[in-house]
This record gives C-alpha cells, sequence and structure tokens, in this order.
C-alpha cells in the first residue's frame, strides 16, 4: 500500500477528460422523462427508486427499505439497471473504507496509463492485476498502487466522474474513501462505450471480475439470474474502531441483461454479518428486477 504520480496529459488526453467528463455526467445524472419515483425510509434515510417501468420504482424502495431496516452497523447502495431505465440510492454519497473494492479502481488506472503511453499490459502487470480481481492479492495490489502512483489513481478519478472518491493516505490503499454512487459509475463505464477506456481495457477488467475465485463469488451476485454473466469485486476489512467493512460491487451482463450494484457497509461485528446484510440487498435487486 504506497503512493505516486502519473505522466501530463496531452491534448488528446485533455479533449478526453471534457468528453468523458461530459458523457459520465450524463451516464450517471440522467433521469429518464416519464420515470415513476418513490422513496421509502430506512435508518433515517430514504431509499429512492426511480423507474420507467410501472410500478418498479415503488416495489424497489420499499423492498431495500425493508431489507436494510433494523440492520447493524451503517449502509448504502447504488443501482441501474438500463433496461427498465432504473435507479435506486439510499446514502450513495456516504463515505466507507473501500477494502479491497479499490481494486477495480487500481486496475482502471493502469489500463488507462497504459493506453496514454500507447502501450499494453506487460506480462507481469498481467499477472498481478489477474492476482488482484480474482484473488484479491494484497501484495499484487500494493504493487500496482506503487506503479501507478497516487496522482494516476486521481487522474483515473477525475476522466471517470467518481468526484467523491478520496485515494488513501501513505499508501493505504483499503483505506481508500468510496461512496455507492462512484463505484456505481465505475461498473456503468465498465459496461459502456466510453472515451476513459478502450473496449479491450473494459472487457479485460469485466472479464477478470468474472472469474474470481468461487470463495469471493458472495455480495452482490447473491441471487443473481442464471443466465446473467457475473463480474463482482468484493472488499472486507475488520478494524479496531466501527468493526467489519463489507462492500460488493457488480455487474450483470447477456441474455438481456444490463445493470449493476454498488452495496457498502461498516459496522458489522462480523464478516459474515457484513456478507448478510449486503446479500439481502442484492437479493431484493435481481428478484424484484427480474419481476
Amino acid at each position: 500500500m504506497h503512493g505516486p504520480r502519473i505522466s501530463t496529459c496531452t491534448r488528446r488526453g485533455l479533449a478526453a477528460v471534457v468528453a468523458a467528463g461530459s458523457l459520465l455526467t450524463v451516464l450517471t445524472s440522467a433521469t429518464p422523462a416519464s420515470a415513476e419515483t418513490a422513496s421509502s425510509p430506512s435508518g433515517g434515510s430514504q431509499v429512492v427508486c426511480t423507474s420507467k417501468k410501472p410500478g418498479l420504482a415503488p416495489a424497489l424502495s420499499r423492498d431495500l427499505a425493508g431489507a436494510l431496516t433494523g440492520r447493524k452497523g451503517a449502509s448504502a447502495l447504488a443501482v441501474y439497471d438500463r433496461t427498465t431505465r432504473t435507479t435506486c440510492e439510499f446514502k450513495a454519497g456516504a463515505h466507507f473504507d473501500s477494502a479491497s473494492v479499490v481494486k477495480v479502481t487500481v486496475l482502471g488506472a493502469l489500463l488507462r496509463q497504459a493506453e496514454e503511453a500507447h502501450r499494453t499490459l506487460t506480462p507481469h502487470e498481467v499477472d498481478l492485476t489477474t492476482d488482484m480481481i480474482t484473488k484479491s492479492d494484497n501484495d499484487a495490489t500494493t504493487a500496482l498502487w506503487h506503479r501507478v502512483r497516487p496522482a494516476g489513481v486521481q487522474h483515473f478519478l477525475s476522466l471517470a466522474a467518481m468526484r467523491d472518491t478520496v485515494p488513501g493516505k501513505d499508501g493505504a490503499w483499503g483505506l481508500t474513501q468510496i461512496t455507492a454512487h462512484d463505484q456505481l459509475t465505475l461498473m456503468r463505464l465498465l459496461t459502456t462505450d466510453t472515451p476513459v477506456l478502450t473496449e479491450h481495457s473494459r472487457g479485460y477488467a469485466l472479464d477478470l471480475m468474472h472469474r474470481v475465485v468461487p470463495e469471493q463469488r458472495w455480495g452482490a451476485p447473491a441471487g443473481a439470474p442464471a443466465g446473467a454473466a457475473v463480474h463482482v469485486k468484493n472488499g472486507w476489512l475488520p478494524r479496531e474502531k466501527g468493526g467489519w467493512r463489507v462492500n460488493s460491487v457488480g455487474a450483470f451482463t447477456g441474455n438481456s441483461h444490463d445493470y449493476g450494484m454498488a452495496v457498502l457497509s461498516t459496522g458489522s461485528h462480523t464478516m459474515d454479518y457484513g456478507v448478510d446484510t449486503v446479500e439481502n440487498a442484492a437479493r431484493i435487486v435481481h428478484r424484484d428486477l427480474a419481476r
């Protein structure tokens, strides 16, 4: 876990920044015309959903609020579904320790750097990224964090319009401050045409997330439809204060599926309790979108 820098943008890079910012503003903030909006209270906040599919927004907001209400600790989520033009948010702007979900961001930053240098990943970088995502290897992540450097991570965050994410200080990548909104922005970026990453780079990232080892495929995939291609990255981190941080991000594609989610949690007394919190919400999302 340590820190770095990045090369300055060329004119092409600056143009990409502008284009990426414009595109991702549309991707992350647009509300469908004539969409139905519904909200349900949970934990002093609201689960707010919008959808073009009649009845889906109130069902999702109600069911997600029911799944989250009464859970110990704090949680947040963000959901999109392109097919029904649905979005849901619950405390999506609140900051959480990233734990290992930040590894997808590190991968994105490395891929962007390689693109700007007009090169492919080296064999060693392929090995490191594979271990970092599929096995959640911390040593591989630390090596890549050094290689990309904090400035490189920040450069990618700016291009991706992940404006509220704050890289961990002094190499502590697992303490990067993330929001559900920004993590969902990243899932959107990986599953749509964007100037931030080429189709090849996005496909590479999604393939690694699809090949996560079986024992780490909990969280967002819980209850996923059998026909969907699952792309997931989880994070789990115990701390002396605030209990377990348990997070999960996922994108679900193929066979008419095109949606994603980010579910973050903190303050769980055990890892299993945090996993249950995340999976309770994930199952609701998969079930209600399939109706």
